[in-house]
């Protein structure tokens, strides 16, 4: 009996733990319990955790050294003539061959313009946010201020700083020459500020990243959002039938929930039910994509931000994970169609003119691996792409 009770004083002792490190954090496209759980097991020195918490910290270190970057480094400035305004090209459109000035552009499929490197914002944005995400992630394994104070760093100087903050818009976005200065499709550059918004929110017990910190940011988010749903650009992408449709919705149902927005949140969820009816086959797969020049990339592409919306949906009650529209279309079912190809066991048929990256998959892999009954394919697809390093957001 005695040794009963002691099991039971360890047990809800662990759960104790496990709870408070749960509740520290504040993500939404991120699983809570799950970074709870690998935060554990690196305490308890788990040797699989181990080894990725350490290359996690090699990594951190690494982006201690990364300086700050802004909107106002580029060289070309914007047709507003305010470099505070996000500038980018549209990466698939080339000088026409039949016209003295190779105006207007045209478009090559899955062939990126290497003049697009020469508008720096689109390369900055997407490094400074996954440097915020290493930094967040050390912290919320270690606890250790230096990294929290680097990535709030990083963030002031994009976001909040007068001098260099980028404006909440994105009214140049993936420009094509000759025909406009920014389309609706910019807005998928803009997808990577997701991990701005899981940073944050492993940042809420940092010392260095304050409360006027936090409600500073939620208002920028709040005008950007505000920017998306009026512009035409923002309205261009919302009635987009491919993945940058979805990709807008899972953006804004990232920033609403950031921004405290439940009644808008519930909104953009009912419209991702629509997506699902619409947008999938009744095979499981997405027209749009495959007709893609990199089909099997595009198909993935598509349904990872489906992925990111059903986790986030978790939050305001909503289970879309297993949410079947009446048609009978789902996220599982576009899951399950194209699991096998990502773990290698079908050979995709479709265009593929570039190798596919088989490292893709993994962050996609984190949840459904639980929630759809997967759980060796995290696992699969490091051993076909030789992957040394799972995230510890992943639970393998």
């Amino acid at each position: 009996m005695r040794r009963f009770k002691k099991y039971i004083v360890v047990f809800c002792f662990c759960l104790m733990q496990h709870s408070l490190f749960a509740q520290a954090i504040n993500v939404f496209a991120l699983n809570k319990e799950v970074l709870a759980a690998n935060k554990l097991a690196v305490a308890n020195k788990d040797p699989k955790k181990l080894a990725s918490f350490n290359v996690l910290i090699e990594l951190a270190n690494k982006s201690l050294q990364f300086k700050p970057g802004s909107v106002m480094e580029k060289l070309n400035t914007p047709p507003s003539g305010d470099k505070h305004d996000y500038m980018s090209l549209a990466p698939y459109f080339w000088p026409n061959p039949d016209t003295k000035d190779g105006l207007p552009y045209i478009r090559k499929d899955g062939k990126t313009n290497p003049e697009v490197n020469d508008y720096k914002d689109k390369a900055y944005m997407p490094a400074l946010c996954a440097e915020v995400e290493k930094l967040a992630l050390a912290f919320y394994f270690t606890g250790d201020e230096k990294y929290a104070k680097h990535a709030t760093n990083l963030l002031r100087v994009w976001f909040l700083d007068d001098a260099t903050k980028m404006n909440p818009n994105l009214n140049f976005g993936q420009a094509v020459k000759g025909q406009n200065d920014g389309r609706g499709a910019g807005l998928i550059d803009t997808r990577h500020f997701i991990k701005v918004i899981e940073a944050v929110g492993l940042l809420q017990s940092s010392n260095s990243w304050t409360p006027s910190d936090n409600k500073a940011l939620q208002g920028w988010f709040s005008s950007f959002l505000k920017w998306m749903q009026a512009s035409k650009n923002g309205t261009d992408e919302m009635n987009a039938t491919n993945n940058h449709g979805v990709w807008y919705d899972a953006q804004r149902l990232s920033f609403a929930l950031f921004t405290n927005n439940t009644m808008l949140a519930k909104k953009i969820v009912a419209n991702v039910k629509k997506r699902i009816g619409s947008q999938m086959d009744k095979n499981g797969f997405f027209p749009a994509e495959l007709a893609r020049t990199t089909s099997l990339h595009y198909s993935l592409f598509v349904v990872e931000p489906l992925v990111k919306i059903a986790q986030m949906s978790t939050h305001i009650g909503v289970d879309l994970w297993q949410f079947t529209a009446p048609n009978g279309n789902s996220i599982k079912k576009g899951c399950d169609v194209l699991v096998p190809y990502l773990i290698g066991e079908k050979a995709w048929t479709g265009e593929q003119i570039k190798p596919f990256n088989f490292d893709e998959p993994l962050e996609f892999f984190a949840e459904i691996s639980t929630k759809y009954n997967c759980p060796a394919c995290v696992k699969k697809v490091a051993d076909i792409s030789n992957i040394k390093y799972i995230p510890l957001q992943i639970i393998y």
